[in-house]
Protein backbone atom coordinates (compact mmCIF):
# COMPACT_ATOMS: atom_id res chain seq x y z
CA UNK A 1 0.00 0.00 0.00
CA UNK A 2 1.19 3.47 -0.90
CA UNK A 3 2.97 5.51 2.39
CA UNK A 4 0.35 8.66 0.66
CA UNK A 5 -2.44 7.05 2.37
CA UNK A 6 -3.73 5.57 5.49
CA UNK A 7 -6.45 2.66 5.35
CA UNK A 8 -9.28 4.93 6.31
CA UNK A 9 -8.55 7.31 3.53
CA UNK A 10 -7.93 4.49 1.27
CA UNK A 11 -11.52 3.13 2.40
CA UNK A 12 -13.20 6.75 1.89
CA UNK A 13 -11.93 6.76 -1.82
CA UNK A 14 -12.31 3.50 -2.41
CA UNK A 15 -16.26 3.66 -1.54
CA UNK A 16 -16.08 7.05 -3.38
CA UNK A 17 -15.01 5.47 -6.31
CA UNK A 18 -17.88 2.73 -6.14
CA UNK A 19 -20.65 5.19 -5.73
CA UNK A 20 -19.43 7.16 -8.50
CA UNK A 21 -19.74 4.10 -10.63
CA UNK A 22 -22.90 2.72 -9.22
CA UNK A 23 -24.48 6.80 -9.86
CA UNK A 24 -23.48 6.77 -13.21
CA UNK A 25 -25.03 3.00 -14.04
CA UNK A 26 -28.50 4.89 -12.75
CA UNK A 27 -27.98 8.02 -14.89
CA UNK A 28 -27.47 5.26 -17.60
CA UNK A 29 -30.87 3.28 -16.84
CA UNK A 30 -32.56 6.37 -16.10
CA UNK A 31 -32.23 8.08 -19.37
CA UNK A 32 -31.95 5.30 -21.34
CA UNK A 33 -34.53 4.46 -24.74
CA UNK A 34 -34.78 0.98 -25.33
CA UNK A 35 -36.48 -1.61 -22.74
CA UNK A 36 -33.01 -3.37 -22.84
CA UNK A 37 -31.07 -0.92 -20.56
CA UNK A 38 -34.18 1.33 -19.24
CA UNK A 39 -35.83 -1.91 -17.95
CA UNK A 40 -33.46 -5.28 -18.41
CA UNK A 41 -30.32 -3.00 -17.20
CA UNK A 42 -28.04 -4.66 -20.12
CA UNK A 43 -25.13 -2.02 -19.19
CA UNK A 44 -22.52 -1.41 -16.78
CA UNK A 45 -20.02 0.92 -15.95
CA UNK A 46 -16.57 1.56 -14.57
CA UNK A 47 -13.30 3.98 -13.79
CA UNK A 48 -10.24 3.49 -14.97
CA UNK A 49 -6.96 5.06 -14.51
CA UNK A 50 -4.63 6.47 -17.17
CA UNK A 51 -3.30 2.96 -17.72
CA UNK A 52 -6.37 1.48 -18.32
CA UNK A 53 -6.64 -0.30 -15.16
CA UNK A 54 -10.20 -1.18 -13.56
CA UNK A 55 -10.44 1.04 -10.55
CA UNK A 56 -14.06 0.56 -9.42
CA UNK A 57 -16.60 -1.18 -11.14
CA UNK A 58 -20.16 -1.48 -10.31
CA UNK A 59 -22.19 -4.29 -9.69
CA UNK A 60 -23.45 -4.80 -13.41
CA UNK A 61 -22.71 -7.17 -16.36
CA UNK A 62 -19.60 -9.56 -15.70
CA UNK A 63 -19.14 -10.07 -19.13
CA UNK A 64 -18.98 -6.18 -19.71
CA UNK A 65 -15.89 -6.32 -18.27
CA UNK A 66 -14.23 -7.89 -21.15
CA UNK A 67 -14.83 -4.93 -24.18
CA UNK A 68 -13.54 -2.55 -21.38
CA UNK A 69 -10.31 -4.32 -20.16
CA UNK A 70 -8.23 -2.84 -23.21
CA UNK A 71 -10.33 0.07 -24.12
CA UNK A 72 -7.43 2.51 -23.02
CA UNK A 73 -4.82 0.87 -24.78
CA UNK A 74 -7.07 0.73 -27.64
CA UNK A 75 -7.66 4.36 -27.81
CA UNK A 76 -3.83 5.32 -27.21
CA UNK A 77 -2.82 2.60 -30.01
CA UNK A 78 -4.81 5.27 -32.19
CA UNK A 79 -4.63 8.19 -30.35
CA UNK A 80 -1.96 9.75 -28.72
CA UNK A 81 -1.46 11.84 -25.61
CA UNK A 82 -1.40 15.25 -27.47
CA UNK A 83 -4.62 13.91 -29.30
CA UNK A 84 -6.58 13.88 -26.34
CA UNK A 85 -8.62 16.86 -25.18
CA UNK A 86 -11.12 17.52 -22.21
CA UNK A 87 -14.29 17.14 -23.55
CA UNK A 88 -13.17 14.18 -25.80
CA UNK A 89 -15.29 11.37 -25.83
CA UNK A 90 -14.93 8.05 -27.73
CA UNK A 91 -17.00 5.22 -28.80
CA UNK A 92 -16.21 1.85 -29.78
CA UNK A 93 -17.66 -1.36 -30.28
CA UNK A 94 -14.85 -3.74 -32.46
CA UNK A 95 -13.72 -6.69 -31.19
CA UNK A 96 -10.43 -6.95 -32.94
CA UNK A 97 -10.09 -3.22 -33.19
CA UNK A 98 -11.06 -2.01 -29.92
CA UNK A 99 -11.06 -4.46 -27.36
CA UNK A 100 -14.98 -5.40 -27.32
CA UNK A 101 -16.23 -8.84 -27.16
CA UNK A 102 -19.45 -8.36 -29.68
CA UNK A 103 -20.57 -5.34 -31.80
CA UNK A 104 -23.95 -4.95 -29.76
CA UNK A 105 -22.00 -3.92 -26.81
CA UNK A 106 -20.72 -0.31 -27.38
CA UNK A 107 -18.69 1.11 -25.59
CA UNK A 108 -18.48 4.98 -24.52
CA UNK A 109 -15.43 6.30 -23.06
CA UNK A 110 -14.09 9.89 -21.59
CA UNK A 111 -10.97 11.04 -20.11
CA UNK A 112 -11.13 12.83 -17.19
CA UNK A 113 -8.50 15.30 -17.14
CA UNK A 114 -7.00 17.29 -13.77
CA UNK A 115 -4.45 20.00 -13.74
CA UNK A 116 -3.92 19.55 -17.48
CA UNK A 117 -3.69 15.72 -17.84
CA UNK A 118 -5.47 12.89 -17.97
CA UNK A 119 -5.96 10.92 -14.22
CA UNK A 120 -8.52 8.66 -15.50
CA UNK A 121 -11.35 7.47 -17.75
CA UNK A 122 -14.86 7.50 -17.17
CA UNK A 123 -16.42 4.33 -19.17
CA UNK A 124 -19.35 2.81 -19.64
CA UNK A 125 -21.15 0.01 -22.19
CA UNK A 126 -24.56 -0.76 -22.88
CA UNK A 127 -25.96 -3.62 -25.16
CA UNK A 128 -28.06 -2.05 -27.96
CA UNK A 129 -30.95 -3.86 -29.50
CA UNK A 130 -30.03 -3.71 -33.08
CA UNK A 131 -26.36 -2.60 -34.53
CA UNK A 132 -26.97 -3.44 -38.41
CA UNK A 133 -25.78 -7.08 -39.88
CA UNK A 134 -27.52 -9.49 -41.74
CA UNK A 135 -30.58 -10.41 -38.81
CA UNK A 136 -32.59 -8.15 -36.75
CA UNK A 137 -30.71 -7.86 -33.42
CA UNK A 138 -27.54 -8.25 -34.62
CA UNK A 139 -26.72 -11.41 -32.67
CA UNK A 140 -27.06 -14.81 -35.05
CA UNK A 141 -25.66 -17.61 -33.87
CA UNK A 142 -25.36 -18.83 -37.27
CA UNK A 143 -23.42 -16.03 -38.68
CA UNK A 144 -19.58 -17.53 -39.98
CA UNK A 145 -17.47 -14.06 -40.04
CA UNK A 146 -17.52 -11.00 -38.22
CA UNK A 147 -18.75 -8.85 -41.39
CA UNK A 148 -22.71 -10.24 -40.82
CA UNK A 149 -22.60 -8.75 -37.65
CA UNK A 150 -23.13 -5.17 -37.74
CA UNK A 151 -20.93 -2.22 -38.05
CA UNK A 152 -17.50 -2.33 -36.69
CA UNK A 153 -16.51 0.90 -34.62
CA UNK A 154 -12.76 1.23 -34.05
CA UNK A 155 -11.92 3.52 -31.20
CA UNK A 156 -13.27 7.11 -33.06
CA UNK A 157 -14.06 10.59 -31.15
CA UNK A 158 -17.91 10.83 -30.95
CA UNK A 159 -17.12 14.24 -29.31
CA UNK A 160 -14.35 16.37 -29.99
CA UNK A 161 -13.28 18.94 -27.25
CA UNK A 162 -17.09 18.90 -26.04
CA UNK A 163 -18.64 18.82 -29.19
CA UNK A 164 -20.37 16.07 -31.18
CA UNK A 165 -19.09 14.89 -34.23
CA UNK A 166 -22.90 14.64 -36.42
CA UNK A 167 -20.94 12.79 -39.34
CA UNK A 168 -19.82 10.03 -37.38
CA UNK A 169 -22.99 9.74 -35.36
CA UNK A 170 -25.13 9.96 -38.65
CA UNK A 171 -23.14 7.03 -40.32
CA UNK A 172 -23.41 4.70 -37.25
CA UNK A 173 -27.23 5.73 -36.93
CA UNK A 174 -27.61 4.74 -40.63
CA UNK A 175 -25.89 1.39 -40.27
CA UNK A 176 -28.73 0.57 -37.21
CA UNK A 177 -32.53 -0.69 -37.96
CA UNK A 178 -33.96 1.41 -35.36
CA UNK A 179 -32.06 4.69 -35.31
CA UNK A 180 -34.09 6.38 -33.13
CA UNK A 181 -33.78 4.15 -30.41
CA UNK A 182 -30.25 3.94 -30.51
CA UNK A 183 -30.04 7.52 -30.96
CA UNK A 184 -31.55 7.62 -27.75
CA UNK A 185 -29.52 5.26 -25.81
CA UNK A 186 -26.19 6.89 -27.10
CA UNK A 187 -27.53 10.09 -25.35
CA UNK A 188 -27.86 8.80 -22.61
CA UNK A 189 -24.71 6.88 -22.54
CA UNK A 190 -22.66 10.36 -23.41
CA UNK A 191 -24.60 11.82 -20.11
CA UNK A 192 -23.41 8.82 -17.67
CA UNK A 193 -19.79 9.68 -18.60
CA UNK A 194 -20.72 13.28 -18.12
CA UNK A 195 -21.76 12.57 -15.06
CA UNK A 196 -18.36 10.09 -14.20
CA UNK A 197 -16.34 12.47 -15.21
CA UNK A 198 -17.90 15.46 -13.01
CA UNK A 199 -17.99 13.05 -9.80
CA UNK A 200 -14.18 11.76 -10.40
CA UNK A 201 -13.17 15.55 -10.78
CA UNK A 202 -14.94 16.73 -7.71
CA UNK A 203 -12.93 13.44 -5.96
CA UNK A 204 -9.80 15.00 -6.94
CA UNK A 205 -11.08 18.43 -5.76
CA UNK A 206 -12.07 17.35 -2.66
CA UNK A 207 -8.66 14.59 -1.62
CA UNK A 208 -6.41 16.63 -3.80
CA UNK A 209 -4.78 14.98 -6.55
CA UNK A 210 -1.88 13.00 -4.90
CA UNK A 211 -4.01 12.00 -2.61
CA UNK A 212 -6.59 10.32 -5.22
CA UNK A 213 -3.90 8.98 -7.34
CA UNK A 214 -2.42 7.37 -4.28
CA UNK A 215 -5.74 5.96 -3.35
CA UNK A 216 -5.68 4.41 -6.89
CA UNK A 217 -2.63 2.58 -6.19
CA UNK A 218 -3.33 1.67 -2.89
CA UNK A 219 -6.51 0.42 -4.22
CA UNK A 220 -4.95 -2.51 -6.56
CA UNK A 221 -2.32 -3.22 -4.30
CA UNK A 222 -4.90 -4.43 -1.49
CA UNK A 223 -6.91 -6.31 -3.75
CA UNK A 224 -3.74 -8.28 -4.54
CA UNK A 225 -2.59 -8.44 -1.25
CA UNK A 226 -5.91 -9.91 -0.31
CA UNK A 227 -6.41 -12.66 -2.84
CA UNK A 228 -3.01 -13.61 -2.34
CA UNK A 229 -3.61 -14.48 0.94
CA UNK A 230 -6.78 -15.85 0.61
CA UNK A 231 -4.83 -18.15 -2.29
CA UNK A 232 -2.00 -19.35 0.09
CA UNK A 233 -4.65 -20.89 2.34
CA UNK A 234 -5.32 -22.96 -0.39
CA UNK A 235 -2.77 -26.56 -0.50
CA UNK A 236 -1.44 -26.05 -3.95
CA UNK A 237 -3.33 -28.89 -6.32
CA UNK A 238 -4.33 -29.18 -9.82
CA UNK A 239 -7.89 -30.13 -10.74
CA UNK A 240 -9.23 -30.20 -14.28
CA UNK A 241 -12.75 -30.12 -16.27
CA UNK A 242 -14.69 -30.23 -19.62
CA UNK A 243 -17.68 -29.18 -20.02
CA UNK A 244 -20.01 -28.67 -23.94
CA UNK A 245 -21.65 -26.48 -25.99
CA UNK A 246 -24.78 -28.13 -27.68
CA UNK A 247 -23.35 -26.91 -30.86
CA UNK A 248 -21.30 -24.80 -33.03
CA UNK A 249 -23.86 -22.65 -34.17
CA UNK A 250 -23.97 -24.34 -37.52
CA UNK A 251 -25.23 -27.89 -36.68
CA UNK A 252 -21.70 -29.20 -35.56
CA UNK A 253 -21.24 -30.54 -31.90
CA UNK A 254 -20.82 -31.07 -28.99
CA UNK A 255 -17.92 -28.99 -28.52
CA UNK A 256 -15.81 -29.72 -25.62
CA UNK A 257 -14.34 -26.76 -23.00
CA UNK A 258 -11.48 -27.67 -21.47
CA UNK A 259 -9.65 -26.11 -18.39
CA UNK A 260 -7.08 -27.18 -16.20
CA UNK A 261 -6.28 -25.36 -12.86
CA UNK A 262 -3.37 -25.04 -10.63
CA UNK A 263 -2.96 -23.28 -7.40
CA UNK A 264 0.42 -22.38 -6.71
CA UNK A 265 1.61 -20.82 -3.10
CA UNK A 266 -0.47 -17.61 -3.56
CA UNK A 267 -1.16 -17.73 -7.53
CA UNK A 268 -3.65 -19.31 -9.72
CA UNK A 269 -2.90 -20.35 -13.12
CA UNK A 270 -5.66 -21.43 -15.68
CA UNK A 271 -4.52 -23.37 -18.42
CA UNK A 272 -6.79 -23.09 -21.87
CA UNK A 273 -4.26 -24.69 -24.47
CA UNK A 274 -6.12 -27.87 -24.71
CA UNK A 275 -9.49 -26.68 -26.64
CA UNK A 276 -10.68 -26.63 -30.39
CA UNK A 277 -10.12 -24.10 -32.98
CA UNK A 278 -12.73 -21.80 -34.10
CA UNK A 279 -15.91 -22.52 -34.36
CA UNK A 280 -17.55 -22.05 -37.96
CA UNK A 281 -20.40 -19.87 -36.03
CA UNK A 282 -20.60 -17.06 -33.92
CA UNK A 283 -19.76 -18.88 -30.42
CA UNK A 284 -15.89 -17.69 -30.46
CA UNK A 285 -14.65 -15.66 -27.55
CA UNK A 286 -12.11 -12.95 -28.10
CA UNK A 287 -9.13 -13.10 -25.58
CA UNK A 288 -10.71 -10.00 -23.44
CA UNK A 289 -13.94 -11.89 -23.41
CA UNK A 290 -11.63 -14.90 -21.88
CA UNK A 291 -10.21 -12.45 -19.58
CA UNK A 292 -13.26 -11.30 -18.28
CA UNK A 293 -14.61 -14.75 -17.42
CA UNK A 294 -11.43 -16.01 -15.95
CA UNK A 295 -11.61 -12.93 -13.58
CA UNK A 296 -15.35 -13.11 -12.20
CA UNK A 297 -14.65 -16.60 -11.55
CA UNK A 298 -11.87 -16.47 -9.88
CA UNK A 299 -12.95 -13.68 -7.52
CA UNK A 300 -16.41 -15.43 -6.77
CA UNK A 301 -14.82 -18.65 -5.69
CA UNK A 302 -11.69 -17.30 -4.16
CA UNK A 303 -12.99 -14.05 -2.21
CA UNK A 304 -16.57 -12.51 -3.69
CA UNK A 305 -15.83 -9.75 -1.43
CA UNK A 306 -12.88 -8.62 -3.40
CA UNK A 307 -12.72 -4.81 -4.31
CA UNK A 308 -14.15 -5.05 -8.50
CA UNK A 309 -11.04 -3.45 -9.43
CA UNK A 310 -7.73 -4.77 -11.38
CA UNK A 311 -4.96 -5.70 -8.75
CA UNK A 312 -6.82 -8.84 -7.95
CA UNK A 313 -5.47 -9.67 -11.88
CA UNK A 314 -2.42 -9.88 -10.76
CA UNK A 315 -2.51 -13.46 -8.85
CA UNK A 316 -4.36 -14.70 -11.51
CA UNK A 317 -2.15 -16.39 -14.83
CA UNK A 318 -3.63 -18.14 -17.82
CA UNK A 319 -2.58 -20.11 -20.98
CA UNK A 320 -4.10 -19.73 -24.12
CA UNK A 321 -3.07 -20.96 -27.74
CA UNK A 322 -4.31 -18.02 -30.45
CA UNK A 323 -7.15 -19.29 -33.07
CA UNK A 324 -9.05 -21.35 -30.77
CA UNK A 325 -12.76 -20.95 -29.81
CA UNK A 326 -11.59 -18.96 -26.52
CA UNK A 327 -8.87 -16.87 -27.92
CA UNK A 328 -10.31 -16.39 -31.83
CA UNK A 329 -8.79 -14.31 -34.57
CA UNK A 330 -10.47 -12.13 -36.67
CA UNK A 331 -12.58 -12.52 -38.94
CA UNK A 332 -14.57 -14.83 -36.30
CA UNK A 333 -17.51 -14.43 -35.73
CA UNK A 334 -18.48 -13.72 -31.58
CA UNK A 335 -21.97 -12.28 -31.97
CA UNK A 336 -22.76 -15.01 -29.37
CA UNK A 337 -20.05 -15.62 -27.72
CA UNK A 338 -21.46 -15.34 -24.05
CA UNK A 339 -22.86 -19.13 -24.00
CA UNK A 340 -19.63 -19.78 -24.69
CA UNK A 341 -18.54 -17.70 -21.98
CA UNK A 342 -20.72 -19.20 -19.34
CA UNK A 343 -19.64 -22.61 -20.63
CA UNK A 344 -15.85 -21.69 -19.86
CA UNK A 345 -16.92 -19.86 -16.22
CA UNK A 346 -19.00 -24.19 -15.81
CA UNK A 347 -15.47 -25.59 -16.43
CA UNK A 348 -14.15 -23.18 -13.66
CA UNK A 349 -16.69 -24.00 -11.23
CA UNK A 350 -16.33 -27.44 -11.94
CA UNK A 351 -12.96 -27.51 -11.09
CA UNK A 352 -12.59 -25.80 -7.99
CA UNK A 353 -15.42 -27.56 -6.75
CA UNK A 354 -12.64 -30.30 -6.72
CA UNK A 355 -10.64 -28.41 -4.47
CA UNK A 356 -12.94 -25.91 -2.74
CA UNK A 357 -16.80 -27.26 -2.68
CA UNK A 358 -18.27 -25.27 -0.26
CA UNK A 359 -17.15 -22.01 -2.67
CA UNK A 360 -19.21 -22.83 -5.84
CA UNK A 361 -22.52 -23.90 -7.25
CA UNK A 362 -23.30 -26.57 -9.28
CA UNK A 363 -24.36 -26.22 -13.00
CA UNK A 364 -26.28 -23.44 -13.67
CA UNK A 365 -28.40 -22.75 -17.07
CA UNK A 366 -25.54 -21.56 -18.43
CA UNK A 367 -27.06 -20.16 -21.37
CA UNK A 368 -28.19 -16.98 -22.55
CA UNK A 369 -31.44 -18.12 -24.38
CA UNK A 370 -31.69 -14.89 -26.05
CA UNK A 371 -34.98 -14.10 -28.76
CA UNK A 372 -34.96 -11.51 -31.01
CA UNK A 373 -38.04 -10.29 -32.47
CA UNK A 374 -38.10 -7.55 -35.70
CA UNK A 375 -40.94 -6.46 -37.61
CA UNK A 376 -43.45 -3.65 -38.54
CA UNK A 377 -45.61 -2.51 -35.73
CA UNK A 378 -49.09 -2.65 -37.04
CA UNK A 379 -50.32 0.08 -34.80
CA UNK A 380 -47.34 2.69 -35.50
CA UNK A 381 -45.86 1.13 -38.92
CA UNK A 382 -42.37 1.85 -37.40
CA UNK A 383 -39.77 -0.54 -37.35
CA UNK A 384 -39.48 -2.47 -33.63
CA UNK A 385 -36.68 -5.24 -32.46
CA UNK A 386 -37.75 -6.72 -29.15
CA UNK A 387 -34.36 -8.17 -27.72
CA UNK A 388 -34.45 -10.20 -24.54
CA UNK A 389 -32.22 -12.91 -22.93
CA UNK A 390 -34.60 -15.56 -20.51
CA UNK A 391 -33.77 -16.12 -17.62
CA UNK A 392 -33.39 -19.54 -15.71
CA UNK A 393 -32.19 -21.94 -12.61
CA UNK A 394 -29.13 -20.96 -10.65
CA UNK A 395 -27.03 -24.14 -9.37
CA UNK A 396 -27.80 -25.39 -5.60
CA UNK A 397 -25.17 -24.33 -3.02
CA UNK A 398 -23.90 -26.66 -0.12
CA UNK A 399 -26.21 -25.03 2.37
CA UNK A 400 -28.79 -23.65 -0.19
CA UNK A 401 -31.12 -24.53 -2.92
CA UNK A 402 -30.29 -22.90 -6.13
CA UNK A 403 -32.04 -19.66 -7.05
CA UNK A 404 -35.18 -19.65 -9.61
CA UNK A 405 -35.50 -17.77 -12.97
CA UNK A 406 -32.46 -15.78 -12.67
CA UNK A 407 -29.90 -14.65 -14.98
CA UNK A 408 -26.60 -16.45 -14.06
CA UNK A 409 -22.45 -15.51 -14.00
CA UNK A 410 -21.27 -13.52 -16.94
CA UNK A 411 -25.15 -11.94 -17.16
CA UNK A 412 -26.79 -10.39 -14.58
CA UNK A 413 -29.96 -8.56 -16.33
CA UNK A 414 -33.27 -8.14 -15.44
CA UNK A 415 -36.11 -9.86 -16.64
CA UNK A 416 -38.32 -7.83 -18.91
CA UNK A 417 -42.04 -7.08 -17.26
CA UNK A 418 -44.71 -8.24 -19.40
CA UNK A 419 -46.58 -4.86 -19.00
CA UNK A 420 -43.61 -3.08 -20.67
CA UNK A 421 -43.56 -5.98 -23.50
CA UNK A 422 -46.90 -5.24 -24.50
CA UNK A 423 -47.15 -1.56 -24.67
CA UNK A 424 -44.10 -1.30 -26.63
CA UNK A 425 -44.72 -4.20 -29.36
CA UNK A 426 -47.59 -5.54 -31.10
CA UNK A 427 -46.64 -8.79 -28.93
CA UNK A 428 -48.41 -10.78 -26.02
CA UNK A 429 -46.99 -12.54 -23.34
CA UNK A 430 -49.48 -15.87 -22.55
CA UNK A 431 -47.72 -17.47 -20.41
CA UNK A 432 -44.81 -17.29 -17.96
CA UNK A 433 -43.86 -19.92 -15.40
CA UNK A 434 -41.82 -21.46 -13.47
CA UNK A 435 -41.68 -25.21 -14.51
CA UNK A 436 -41.76 -27.60 -11.96
CA UNK A 437 -39.19 -30.54 -11.44
CA UNK A 438 -36.70 -28.76 -13.75
CA UNK A 439 -34.19 -27.66 -10.57
CA UNK A 440 -31.80 -31.06 -10.10
CA UNK A 441 -33.00 -32.96 -7.03
CA UNK A 442 -30.49 -33.44 -4.19
CA UNK A 443 -30.19 -32.45 -0.58
CA UNK A 444 -30.48 -29.10 -1.94
CA UNK A 445 -32.36 -28.29 -5.22
CA UNK A 446 -31.36 -26.68 -8.40
CA UNK A 447 -33.15 -23.61 -9.25
CA UNK A 448 -36.26 -24.20 -11.52
CA UNK A 449 -36.53 -22.48 -15.16
CA UNK A 450 -39.04 -21.10 -16.88
CA UNK A 451 -41.79 -20.81 -19.65
CA UNK A 452 -42.53 -17.83 -21.71
CA UNK A 453 -44.86 -18.11 -24.62
CA UNK A 454 -45.15 -14.63 -26.68
CA UNK A 455 -47.20 -14.39 -29.61
CA UNK A 456 -46.91 -12.51 -32.32
CA UNK A 457 -49.85 -9.79 -32.95
CA UNK A 458 -51.05 -9.05 -36.62
CA UNK A 459 -48.43 -8.87 -38.39
CA UNK A 460 -45.49 -11.10 -40.12
CA UNK A 461 -42.43 -11.39 -37.41
CA UNK A 462 -38.73 -11.80 -38.31
CA UNK A 463 -37.18 -14.22 -35.68
CA UNK A 464 -33.90 -15.39 -34.70
CA UNK A 465 -33.13 -17.32 -31.57
CA UNK A 466 -29.78 -18.04 -29.59
CA UNK A 467 -29.38 -20.61 -26.47
CA UNK A 468 -27.96 -23.57 -25.63
CA UNK A 469 -28.30 -26.55 -22.25
CA UNK A 470 -30.81 -27.97 -24.93
CA UNK A 471 -28.89 -31.32 -25.11
CA UNK A 472 -26.42 -31.26 -22.86
CA UNK A 473 -27.88 -30.40 -18.70
CA UNK A 474 -26.83 -28.42 -16.06
CA UNK A 475 -24.58 -30.79 -13.74
CA UNK A 476 -25.12 -31.43 -10.58
CA UNK A 477 -22.63 -31.96 -7.87
CA UNK A 478 -21.70 -34.52 -4.65
CA UNK A 479 -24.73 -36.68 -5.73
CA UNK A 480 -26.84 -33.93 -6.90
CA UNK A 481 -29.03 -34.64 -9.77
CA UNK A 482 -28.68 -32.26 -13.20
CA UNK A 483 -31.20 -30.04 -14.09
CA UNK A 484 -33.41 -29.69 -17.03
CA UNK A 485 -32.51 -28.74 -20.62
CA UNK A 486 -34.31 -26.08 -22.30
CA UNK A 487 -36.30 -25.96 -25.67
CA UNK A 488 -38.01 -23.53 -27.84
CA UNK A 489 -41.36 -24.56 -29.63
CA UNK A 490 -43.53 -23.16 -32.34
CA UNK A 491 -46.61 -23.06 -31.83
CA UNK A 492 -47.06 -25.89 -28.98
CA UNK A 493 -49.88 -28.26 -28.83
CA UNK A 494 -51.09 -27.52 -32.19
CA UNK A 495 -51.10 -29.55 -35.44
CA UNK A 496 -48.09 -26.93 -36.59
CA UNK A 497 -46.03 -27.84 -33.45
CA UNK A 498 -42.66 -27.53 -34.26
CA UNK A 499 -39.19 -28.05 -31.89
CA UNK A 500 -37.08 -25.07 -33.02
CA UNK A 501 -33.05 -25.04 -33.75
CA UNK A 502 -31.82 -23.13 -30.78
CA UNK A 503 -29.15 -21.51 -32.94
CA UNK A 504 -31.96 -20.42 -35.56
CA UNK A 505 -31.65 -17.45 -37.25
CA UNK A 506 -33.76 -15.10 -39.56
CA UNK A 507 -37.24 -17.39 -39.50
CA UNK A 508 -39.75 -15.76 -40.85
CA UNK A 509 -42.97 -16.14 -38.37
CA UNK A 510 -46.66 -15.85 -39.71
CA UNK A 511 -49.15 -13.50 -37.73
CA UNK A 512 -50.88 -15.04 -34.72
CA UNK A 513 -47.37 -17.61 -34.27
CA UNK A 514 -46.74 -18.67 -30.67
CA UNK A 515 -43.21 -18.74 -29.30
CA UNK A 516 -42.70 -20.77 -26.53
CA UNK A 517 -39.44 -20.40 -24.12
CA UNK A 518 -38.43 -23.41 -21.96
CA UNK A 519 -34.96 -22.19 -19.97
CA UNK A 520 -33.13 -25.05 -18.43
CA UNK A 521 -33.18 -25.83 -15.09
CA UNK A 522 -30.07 -26.18 -12.59
CA UNK A 523 -28.30 -28.86 -10.92
CA UNK A 524 -28.87 -30.17 -7.22
CA UNK A 525 -25.84 -30.59 -5.01
CA UNK A 526 -25.83 -33.76 -2.56
CA UNK A 527 -27.86 -36.89 -2.14
CA UNK A 528 -31.30 -36.44 -2.77
CA UNK A 529 -32.09 -38.88 0.01
CA UNK A 530 -30.56 -36.66 2.97
CA UNK A 531 -33.37 -33.49 2.05
CA UNK A 532 -35.33 -32.71 4.67
CA UNK A 533 -38.59 -33.88 3.97
CA UNK A 534 -39.72 -30.65 5.46
CA UNK A 535 -38.46 -29.66 2.27
CA UNK A 536 -39.77 -31.65 -0.16
CA UNK A 537 -43.00 -30.83 1.52
CA UNK A 538 -42.70 -27.24 0.75
CA UNK A 539 -41.56 -27.80 -2.36
CA UNK A 540 -44.73 -29.98 -3.52
CA UNK A 541 -47.28 -27.49 -1.89
CA UNK A 542 -45.99 -24.52 -3.93
CA UNK A 543 -45.91 -26.37 -7.25
CA UNK A 544 -42.06 -26.59 -7.72
CA UNK A 545 -41.28 -29.87 -7.47
CA UNK A 546 -44.29 -32.57 -8.27
CA UNK A 547 -45.88 -35.58 -6.60
CA UNK A 548 -43.96 -38.06 -9.35
CA UNK A 549 -41.00 -36.79 -8.88
CA UNK A 550 -41.00 -36.51 -5.18
CA UNK A 551 -41.53 -40.36 -5.26
CA UNK A 552 -39.09 -40.77 -7.97
CA UNK A 553 -35.80 -38.58 -6.56
CA UNK A 554 -36.45 -38.47 -3.30
CA UNK A 555 -37.68 -41.79 -2.51
CA UNK A 556 -40.38 -40.37 -0.56
CA UNK A 557 -43.52 -42.18 0.46
CA UNK A 558 -47.53 -40.98 0.19
CA UNK A 559 -47.95 -41.17 3.82
CA UNK A 560 -44.72 -39.07 4.18
CA UNK A 561 -46.21 -36.51 2.23
CA UNK A 562 -49.16 -36.14 4.40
Amino acid sequence: MSSKIDGVMLEVIGNNFMSIAEEMGAVLVKSAYSTNIKERKDCSCGLFDAKGRTIAQAEHIPMHLGSLLETVNEIHRFYSDDEIYEGDMFIINDPYNGGGTHLPDICIAAPVFYDNKIVAYAMNIAHHSDVGGRVPGSNAADSKTIYEEGIRIPPVKIFNRGVVDDDILRLILLNCRVNDVRKGDLNAQFACCRKGVERIKESFDRYGCEVTLAAMEGLLDYSEKRIRHALSKIPNASCSFTDYLDSDGCGSGPVPINVKINILDDEIELDFSDNPPAVAGALNLTETALRACIYYSVRSAIDPDLPPNGGYYRAIRYKVVPGTLVCCKAPAAVAGRTDTAQRVVSCIMGALAQLLPHNVTAGSHDAITGIYFGGEDPRTHKYYIYVETIAGGSGARFNKDGLDVVQVHMTNTGNLPIESLESEYPLMVEKFEMLPDSGGAGKYRGGLGVRRDIRILNHECTFSIKADRQRIAPWGLFGGKNGTMGAVILDPDTEREELLDPKKSGMLLPPGSLVSVRTPGAGGYGDPKERSIEKIKFDVEEGLVTLESARRDYGISDLELQ
